[in-house]
């Protein structure tokens, strides 16, 4: 439904409007420099040739030093497959631990692409609540009740989470994989958004066991969305059958991409600035949005997204986004999007524009609620 909201926004500014976009994931600053300059450095040498179907070596052993060098976590290069984007590991990780009709847990809410790619590959994705209580977290318990209901075979989980903006602590992962792995279930650890952490540090999955596949992409943190590069850490026995899917579903990751993904974690100031600035996005809606009447709102421990329940306007969040989008001219992406059950109380608002915006978008909402 997000599209349906972009496609609005377009007809308002195509007609004069000035719309504030606070509905699509995506950072409004380009690429680290570094990355850029690496681009059209390969560009000059005029030949962009397949590379091996795990990624170019060099940039799988620098995606090993970032593990040592921000987790202390030792992972061995030969595990690391370089993905299109997040999506594609998606697609891979599904592929080579599952087969059609497996049950596969997923938590509402959450990016609603984990369910439809399992879905189009045969798996069934079992949704599982989650609360307040836990930091709208996946439990230990609630992970195994499910598993006794009818077994499952996998479970996916996001910290920092979309569309919630909540972390998972060190404590509440330890449990939840040594759940899920002492019942034989597979483990898939959603960190794209690893880096965009205020709270506390995120903890990766790849410290914790050798058996869960972690999915990263630089989309996010290095603002590379449109480069469509990301990367996976997989069990051994795994990378052999992985190399071969990739090899026949893309041959490999667009050469470019992998040279300025590689060159990319040398453009860490940029990216800790643009960081920075996110916490000030996130600060000024937490204490703007209970002054226009937004007050409930889940804890935003990273990401860069705010999800703000809008029940007391509304009981139905694609509605209340669209009249929004029309009166305040600030779009926001519906609830239902990513919760089948309880999205449509819900609005998220992505926060990863320039603070102006944002108090724009405060002041603009206040109008329109008072």
């Amino acid at each position: 439904m997000v599209m349906d909201v972009m496609a609005a926004a377009a007809r308002i500014e195509a007609a004069g409007g000035h719309v504030i976009h606070m509905e699509v994931g995506q950072p409004a600053a380009p690429a680290p420099s570094n990355a850029i300059a690496a681009a059209h450095a390969a560009l000059d040498k005029a030949r962009i040739d397949y590379t091996s179907a795990l990624g170019i070596g060099s940039l799988r052993a620098r995606i090993a030093r970032h593990y040592r060098d921000t987790y202390g976590c030792q992972v061995d290069p030969d595990r690391i497959v370089v993905t299109t984007g997040s999506s594609g590991g998606f697609v891979l990780a599904f592929l080579s631990m599952f087969e059609p009709g497996d049950r596969v847990a997923v938590t509402v809410p959450g990016y609603p692409p984990y369910r439809h790619i399992l879905t189009a590959l045969g798996c069934e994705p079992v949704l599982i609540e989650t609360s307040s209580e836990t930091r709208h977290a996946l439990t230990g318990e609630a992970l195994l009740a499910a598993h006794r209901r009818t077994p499952l075979k996998g479970v996916l989980v996001a910290s920092p989470a979309n569309p919630t903006g909540t972390m998972m602590s060190r404590e509440a992962l330890t449990g939840l994989i040594h759940a899920a792995e002492s019942a034989g279930i597979r483990f898939i650890s959603d960190e794209i958004y690893h880096g965009l952490d205020y709270a506390f540090p995120a903890v990766t999955a790849a410290e914790l066991s050798p058996q869960a596949i972690v999915i990263n992409s630089f989309s996010k943190y290095f603002c590379m969305t449109g480069w469509r590069v990301g990367w996976m850490v997989v069990p051994e026995p795994l990378v052999r059958p992985i190399e071969r899917l990739q090899q026949n579903l893309s041959i490999s990751v667009p050469t470019l991409s992998q040279i300025a993904a590689e060159a990319a974690f040398d453009g860490a100031a940029e990216m800790e600035a643009i960081k920075r600035g996110y916490q000030d996005n996130r600060r000024i809606l937490i204490e703007g949005l209970p002054k226009a009447g937004l007050s409930k709102f889940l804890p935003a421990d990273g990401a860069f997204y705010l999800y703000a329940d809008v029940s007391d306007f509304t009981s139905d969040s694609f509605e209340f986004a669209g009249r929004m989008l029309e009166k305040a001219h600030v779009a926001a992406t519906p609830g239902v999007d990513f919760d089948p059950i309880h999205g449509r109380a819900f609005i998220r608002f992505c926060y990863a524009g320039s603070a102006t915006e944002m108090r724009e978008a405060v002041t603009r909402l206040a109008r329109w609620l008072a």
